[in-house]
């Protein structure tokens, strides 16, 4: 923000004034100050403009609910901005990536709920069925849960129904909660509520929980072809979980719907991680009170940017030249001692830089011309 001043005559007019960028296009707000202001009225109006600018300025950056209103050229526009920014056109998941995308998911999902189970955990009990002793069966029967119904969603040809939304909860909550997929019936209502107990949100009436989901899913066939895999899976995990269907369990079947809704349309999967939590709960808060799309937007392509982060990691260590580089250089550490990397062999992490530097010798361990010859061979095969 900075003052602007225009002179007319003999006077002087003050505007505090900011730009930003709207799609391709930087566009300017003002406000007025006064005229001819001695230093002391100019700073005092400029706080007070501030405040006025601020308010302005944060009008501009809402994308409103597609649910309610069809968004604007301006706010299409703007979509197109933050998608490009997000670079989601990633490769989709191997089956080995797929698992690992499972067991975080499963960890993180749960845990944004209150789950006790380590990530590590989930990882034991999903692939050897071994179970920690000082966790609750229901932990551990919701672990298996979550994975079951991510499995589920990605056979099914469905994107939305009623159907599925009773079919994932039951895959999830089937032995531990009672009421495992059945809607909220007539009398049964809900509201969330912060660490303190203060009331941050009410599901919807019970007598309407029916009529509400039937409008969502009304809504995403006729504009599922309207706007963009990341607009649709927002605005129907959004508004599930203001509706609040369930007596509980509504936070991962919302999740799974948002995975659901970008896998029928080829994107690949996304996990809400558990470290943004509180920025998932301002995304839904922005939603619910002023119809304000763009915060989970840009949390949704935040997780897209850790997703390909992950990947890259996961490929790099997997890769069949890593892998081989990795044992030889193992084993040829066990055999001369050459052995401060060793943590890093043990974990995958030398990277490719580090191993040039061995090569051309710049470590502070000397090889012998021999050894040096091998390893360079190795490094062009």
């Amino acid at each position: 923000m900075n003052i602007e001043i225009q002179r007319v005559g003999k006077n002087k007019k003050y505007y505090l004034s900011h730009s930003y960028r709207a799609g391709k296009k930087v566009k300017k707000i003002r406000v007025y100050l006064g005229a001819n202001l001695p230093k002391e009225e100019l700073e005092a109006k400029k706080k007070e403009a501030e405040k006025k600018l601020r308010s302005r300025l944060s009008a501009t950056e809402i994308i409103h609910d597609p649910l309610q209103t069809v968004l604007s050229s301006s706010e299409l526009e703007e979509l197109k901005t933050l998608e490009a920014k997000g670079a989601i056109e990633i490769h989709h998941l191997s089956e080995e990536e797929w698992t690992s995308f499972i067991e975080s998911f499963t960890y993180d999902t749960n845990a944004i709920e209150g789950s006790m189970v380590t990530a590590r955990e989930v990882k034991l009990i999903l692939e050897q069925d071994k179970w920690p002793a000082d966790k609750t069966r229901e932990d551990i029967s919701e672990t298996y849960g979550v994975a079951e119904a991510i499995k589920h969603i990605r056979k099914t040809k469905v994107p939305l129904s009623l159907e599925l939304m009773k079919e994932l909860h039951l895959l999830i909550f089937r032995n531990s909660k009672t009421f495992a997929g059945k809607f909220r019936k007539k009398g049964e209502e809900v509201v969330v509520a912060d660490a303190a107990r203060n009331i941050v949100h009410r599901g919807a009436p019970s007598t309407q929980v029916l009529n509400l989901l039937k409008e969502l899913v009304k809504w995403y066939e006729k504009d599922r072809k309207r706007y963009s895999p990341l607009v649709l899976a927002a605005v129907v995990h959004n508004q599930f979980e203001n509706i609040h269907p369930f007596r509980d369990g509504n936070g991962r079947i919302g999740r799974l719907l948002l995975i659901n809704i970008l896998l029928k349309h080829g994107k690949p999967p996304l996990n809400i991680e558990l470290r943004n939590r509180q920025d998932y709960y301002a995304a839904l808060q922005a939603y619910q009170k002023e119809g304000n799309l763009q915060p989970m937007l840009e949390l949704m392509l935040k997780e897209y940017k850790e997703l390909r982060k992950m990947l890259k990691r996961k490929r790099i260590r997997s890769s069949p030249i890593r892998k081989s580089w990795h044992y030889w250089m193992y084993e040829y550490t066990k055999k001369t001692g050459f052995g401060s990397f060793m943590p890093d062999f043990d974990q995958g992490l030398l990277t490719q830089k580090e191993f040039n530097k061995i090569i051309r010798g710049q470590t502070v361990h000397k090889l012998s011309e021999k050894d040096l010859a091998e390893l360079k061979k190795f490094a062009n095969e």
